[in-house]
């Protein structure tokens, strides 16, 4: 007997639908008037094409424009499904990094957030991430979604989530202005932060950015401090190279598991590390599939590159609180074979662009 449309988009935790089931569910959702968000039922009206009755498959996705900067300026409410209900479990409006003009917003919902959770918990635990310890997070928070699964990430492998402020914006406006030596206190104040913390606190997982962890490593101190007491260090934010990562598994954090995240706020939530690459290769990151989906994209065609070329990450979300297909990322990265019965690809060697919709990209600390 064929699942609901409610069926198939709630499903459990522990169960992932089948990626056309999903499409075809998820349309029926989103541009159904009474279930619909105000968003997508306004837009819809000026589709050349019918979502419930002409998007069946997850190929299909590519009949929709990329609708990603229209999220500057929607009303926060809008973005939200109709069949909520009245009383919607918003966890948080969060906004993009900002690193390409006005930000972008999203609205999370309790239920996409738990199921990223679990979802990533279990890649944690691949990777070897000790349950039931005190988190350290180097990573943004106030409007950025990543803070936010910090701290639920924290709460539910680990046991207490320690903080510092830390704002992406600030630095990459020094960086922009010319004023790189102020940027470069600012992050040495940020480590300094941290490294109280792990003088006083028994942190068993750090969650850090790339230019951040060199930092630490530079101390040996820190580096000393982190090798007593730190289990695990999660990376993510902005990449790591395969000769920096090979150096910190193997000689800066030998005893210390290392696992690397991919995301950005327009997918809400990220995708994880493929357990089991040798030491010495790069990370490939596999998103949450069906719901994520990535694939590598001439820039002008939108068509696949070749796997093991390099090409634009073009990303869908497609779960029951949001829908956003056809998402053109400000990176580049190697278009990889995803994992048997994953939709969509993996990515490897992922890089920003140079300029993003006429802005110039800085990366910063994140």
């Amino acid at each position: 007997m064929p699942r609901t449309t409610t069926e198939v988009l709630d499903l459990p935790l522990t169960v992932r639908p089948e990626p056309d089931e999903l499409i075809q569910a998820a349309m029926q959702w989103h541009f159904g008037p009474e279930t619909g968000s105000p968003f997508w039922l306004e837009r819809a009206k000026s589709l050349p094409f019918d979502p419930r009755t002409d998007v069946k498959t997850h190929d299909d996705l590519v009949l929709f424009p990329n609708m990603a900067a229209e999220l500057r300026d929607v009303p926060a409410q809008d973005l939200i499904p109709r069949g909520y209900g009245r009383s919607p479990e918003v966890v948080g409006v969060f906004e993009s990094g900002g690193t390409t003009g006005a930000p972008k917003r999203v609205v999370l919902l309790r239920d996409w957030l738990e199921r990223m959770l679990h979802w990533s918990n279990r890649n944690l635990d691949a990777h070897g991430f000790v349950r039931g310890v005190d988190w350290l997070g180097l990573v943004p928070t106030g409007p950025h979604i990543v803070g936010e699964y910090f701290r639920r990430s924290a709460t539910t492998h680990g046991r207490h989530g320690f903080t510092i402020d830390l704002d992406p914006r600030w630095v990459k406006k020094l960086i922009a202005s010319g004023r790189g030596a102020d940027a470069d206190s600012y992050a040495e104040h940020l480590v300094d932060q941290a490294a109280f913390i792990l003088r006083t606190q028994d942190i068993g997982i750090l969650t850090i950015t790339p230019p951040l962890l060199e930092r630490i490593a530079r101390r040996d101190d820190l580096t000393e401090l982190v090798n007593e007491k730190v289990r695990a260090i999660r990376w993510g934010g902005t990449q790591l190279d395969p000769d920096s990562r090979y150096l910190y598994k193997t000689e800066v954090f030998p005893g210390t598991a290392l696992c690397g995240n991919y995301g950005s706020t327009m997918i809400l939530g990220f995708a994880g590390e493929r357990p089991g690459l040798p030491d010495d290769a790069g990370c490939v990151f596999d998103p949450y599939s069906p719901y994520v989906t990535f694939s590598v994209v001439d820039p002008e065609t939108l068509r696949p590159v070749g796997y093991g070329d390099r090409g634009r990450v073009l990303v869908h979300h497609v779960s029951k609180s949001f829908f956003l297909p056809n998402n053109l990322e400000r990176d580049v990265a190697t278009r990889i074979e995803p994992l048997a019965g994953q939709a969509g690809d993996a990515v490897a060697d992922i890089a920003p662009v140079t300029t993003f919709e006429n802005e110039a990209v800085i990366e910063g600390v994140y």
